[in-house]
């Protein structure tokens, strides 16, 4: 399989067309697709250009405790699984603000807890067969006496985080919690499995 500029040198796009515009574009393509045999194979994908992320996993090193944030999601209600998902806070990063910044904004946004130590982990594409999201991971840390705000999302965006006031519990039960089931959410499993490792255990296999 060619790999990097090559791989990219095989595909002309030849057409695009917008099919909706509402939070954002959602756009189908059709491109030329140059085969290793020689031969050209047309084809169509529709891809949704939601843009770049960024989402944080608060940690107090001290108390071992993590937050995470109860949210409504709508995809999950339709797939038939529970609507009110677990997960680290995230938002979209919009033209003038950097991740670092997006992630500062959205925890205290979300938690109304101010981050300390924030630090870039992965960036990494969400769901790249049809998906243009690159999503920025960070750690942070916090102590109780970060606290200066109710938390809770903004309204007017449709948010209201389920959070009485937010979810803390120790990092051991919210990997508990993945392996449950009650955590869902990719980018919060991916957070905490990496904070795990850090960390040094956590993650054995149960008897």
């Amino acid at each position: 399989m060619s790999s990097g500029r090559a791989a990219e040198d095989r595909i002309a796009i030849e057409a695009e067309e917008t099919l909706s515009e509402n939070w954002h574009p959602l756009s189908k393509l059709r491109f030329a697709f140059h085969r290793r045999d020689g031969s050209t194979q047309t084809l169509e994908r529709e891809v949704y250009r939601n843009g770049r992320g960024a989402a944080v996993l608060p940690f107090d090193p001290q108390r071992g405790t993590v937050l995470l944030t109860r949210q409504f999601r709508i995809a999950a209600h339709v797939n038939g699984d529970p609507a009110w998902l677990v997960e680290a806070c995230a938002g979209v990063v919009e033209d003038g603000r950097s991740p670092e910044d997006t992630a500062r904004h959205e925890a205290e946004q979300e938690t109304g807890y101010r981050l300390r130590a924030l630090r870039q982990v992965f960036v990494l594409y969400t769901s790249p067969g049809a998906c243009a999201e690159k999503l920025h991971l960070f750690l942070a840390e916090y102590t109780p006496g970060d606290r200066h705000g109710s938390g809770g999302g903004l309204r007017e965006e449709g948010e209201e985080i389920e959070v009485i006031e937010v979810i803390e519990v120790p990092l051991d039960e919210a990997w508990a919690m993945v392996r449950r089931g009650d955590i869902l959410d990719a980018k919060t499993v991916l957070l905490l499995q990496h904070l795990l490792l850090l960390r040094g255990g956590g993650m054995r296999r149960e008897s």
